[in-house]
């Protein structure tokens, strides 16, 4: 029992808990007004600053990863196909939580010595405690909130996203494990020393091109196997309220394990409702709050709604052949494409994951960074930080990296309690910047 909840037993329970009460709360903006959404995502932002586009883009390189690829097809080798439902619940129930932490973020951010903005959720955290006059209670609690950001950040950004590259080349073209991971080690470093604007940089040229191949080879694989993906969908509906361990009733539907691991991993995915991505969101120089939380939304729907359905319908027409390759998430999503597109598509496919691991290796270190910033200024710490870093991922890429799934469900779902119960208390500043933007500034919209 205590293991089930400290691996995200509780957070589908949260998740959709508070996901539909600011549905609710917010009288279902922004999505029940889907053209000012638009008008919010082509709105210009201030001049000097990173861009809302460029940000997203950023917060997408550190959710687009294992979590498509790996993540679902551990998913769906833990899960079964019903996972997959229980990640299209959780994102479209964390849309509205995603867009409520980013306009958090950015309504709290800081402002640089040489300019450009800078924040995270435990910069709003702290705010919010002080503002009631618990400062130092406000401190312990942001301060743990950067410490697990920290411990995610060389745990799932680092060890989990380096095993699941070095495991692809490995698999496909035969490299040693610990050539890939000194590769690696060697591509990310320079990259993550140079600041947050490098990486951001980077992955505006990264993302963009990486989802595209990805999206082509899905659906050529899925319009080759046209005749196999009606029999996924329902093997998806159907697989979605089946219960273990418990036979029935309120219990057995919330300890199913299609439901906890498919929402986790789902989590995992689109990172909504934990804090995370707000990071590099808070960076963007968007005029109002809640414009760049529309954005967020938009981060969920490519992430999951997308990518990992996608991802998803190209196991679930092939797991006849790659069912045997359950206990390899890596493997087992590659000859799922390979098994279809022939042989060649393992080298593409290969390449699309290293960059997608590459992308997500370089936003999760910039995102300890920034935890690490806010805990301390003290360059040797810095340092040491580059140095864990390097080290969690060359070891993580050579070794099988046992528990670590734990590991990451632990750390972001106290992440995701911690955030979303910040999220309930501040309630009232996301209603009335909602509100503000939404019915207010008619002008803009």
């Amino acid at each position: 029992m205590l293991r089930w909840l400290l691996t995200g037993g509780a957070v589908p329970i949260l998740l959709v808990g508070c996901g539909i009460f600011f549905l609710f709360y917010l009288g279902f903006l922004p999505l029940r007004a889907p053209r000012k959404m638009v008008a919010a995502l082509i709105m210009p932002s201030e001049s000097g600053s990173m861009s809302p586009l460029r940000a997203v883009l950023l917060a997408l390189a550190g959710t687009l990863g294992v979590g498509n690829i790996v993540g679902v097809a551990n998913a769906v080798a833990i899960g079964g196909a019903g996972a997959v439902f229980w990640m299209w619940i959780s994102a479209l129930v964390a849309m509205v939580l995603k867009y409520a932490e980013i306009l958090l973020a950015v309504s709290h951010r800081r402002c640089g010595k040489c300019g450009g903005f800078f924040g995270g959720a435990y910069y709003y955290i702290k705010d919010h405690f002080q503002a009631h006059g618990w400062i130092r209670l406000g401190s312990v609690i942001a301060g743990g909130f950067a410490f697990f950001m920290v411990l995610d950040a060389l745990s799932m950004g680092c060890v989990v996203q380096g095993n699941a590259i070095t495991s692809a080349v490995s698999g496909v073209m035969g490299i040693p494990p610990w050539i890939c991971g000194a590769v690696l080690v060697t591509l990310t470093l320079p990259v993550i020393l140079r600041g947050s604007r490098s990486v951001s940089a980077l992955t505006e040229l990264l993302v963009p091109i990486m989802s595209a191949g990805y999206i082509i080879l899905s659906v050529a694989v899925l319009i080759l196997r046209w005749n196999a993906v009606g029999a996924a969908f329902v093997s998806i509906f159907r697989d979605a309220f089946s219960v273990t361990g418990i036979g029935g009733g309120v219990i057995g539907f919330l300890t199913s394990r299609a439901l906890r691991i498919g929402t986790m991993r789902g989590l995992l995915s689109n990172e909504a409702g934990c804090g995370t991505s707000p990071t590099a969101h808070a960076a963007a120089g968007a005029r109002f709050p809640a414009a760049q939380g529309v954005w967020g939304i938009f981060e969920v729907f490519v992430d999951t709604i997308l990518l990992c359905t996608a991802t998803a319908l190209v196991i679930l027409v092939s797991l006849p052949e790659v069912e045997m390759l359950r206990h390899d998430s890596v493997m087992m999503a590659i000859r799922a494409y390979s098994g279809v597109l022939g042989g060649w598509s393992e080298g593409f496919f290969c390449i699309a994951l290293f960059c997608f691991g590459y992308a997500t290796l370089l936003c999760w270190a910039s995102y300890g960074q920034e935890a690490l910033r806010f805990l301390s200024r003290n360059p040797l710490l810095q340092g040491l930080y580059f140095s864990a870093f390097a080290i969690c991922l060359f070891f993580g890429s050579v070794a099988v990296p046992t528990g670590v799934w734990d590991l990451s469900d632990f750390a972001i779902a106290t992440l995701t309690t911690v955030n979303l119960l910040i999220l309930v208390l501040m309630r009232r500043e996301i209603r009335r910047e909602t509100l503000l933007f939404f019915k207010a500034n008619r002008d803009f919209l």
